[in-house]
């Protein structure tokens, strides 16, 4: 096989595990209409959503709480997010300075009241600055919800909602925590715009 058939190859395979995974997404509706009412209730006490993950989970934090803040699809005002991975002036002192394992924790217990929703994307479950933020968030009372993968890890101990995509492929998981975030950024959309 030439390298050119290889890579056609491996397109097809990778829709292929691509569409195996979202054949079975439907399996996660009640979790999703789940996190949609936790939503609404945030966004209607004043609280705000927070966001964080790490590598490609950070970058889908940041891209959902932009969603929410700047628009979706709907004219509307915008809605309080935030992704605890932007600030690189936090990221940095606080993983030099302590460790990067508190990072979010640190965040989270200077920023988080009890009416917010905390999200937290872990492909594996088992990113400890993941799961030691939302720890804090569940001492806050906030309630805690965890996009993550295959078995779940640690995290479906400590997140009241964990979303668990049982999937092992990072890249599949990952594809499916960002459909459920774009449905509930739909969703929010279809709540409170005009």
């Amino acid at each position: 096989m030439s390298k050119l058939d290889a890579i056609s190859a491996s397109y097809e395979a990778s829709l292929a595990r691509h569409n195996t995974l979202f054949a079975t997404m439907a399996n996660y509706h009640a979790e999703c209409m789940a996190l949609l009412a936790a939503c609404e209730k945030t966004l209607n006490s004043g609280g705000k959503v927070i966001w964080f993950g790490n590598g490609g989970s950070a970058a889908d934090s940041q891209h959902l709480a932009a969603e929410f803040v700047v628009r979706y699809k709907k004219e509307r005002g915008p809605l309080a997010s935030i992704a605890l991975t932007t600030d690189t002036s936090i990221l940095t002192a606080h993983s030099n300075d302590y460790h990067f394992d508190t990072v979010f924790e640190r965040q989270v217990q200077a920023l988080c009241k009890p009416e917010d929703l905390v999200i937290g994307l872990t492909t594996s479950g088992t990113s400890a600055n993941i799961n030691l933020a939302l720890a804090a968030a569940n001492e806050i009372g906030a309630y805690t919800v965890a996009f993550t993968g295959r078995e779940g890890g640690k995290v479906k101990d400590i997140a009241k909602l964990p979303i668990i995509i049982r999937n092992d492929e990072t890249a599949r998981i990952q594809e499916a925590h960002m459909f459920i975030g774009h449905w509930l950024c739909e969703a929010v959309d279809m709540l409170v715009a005009e």
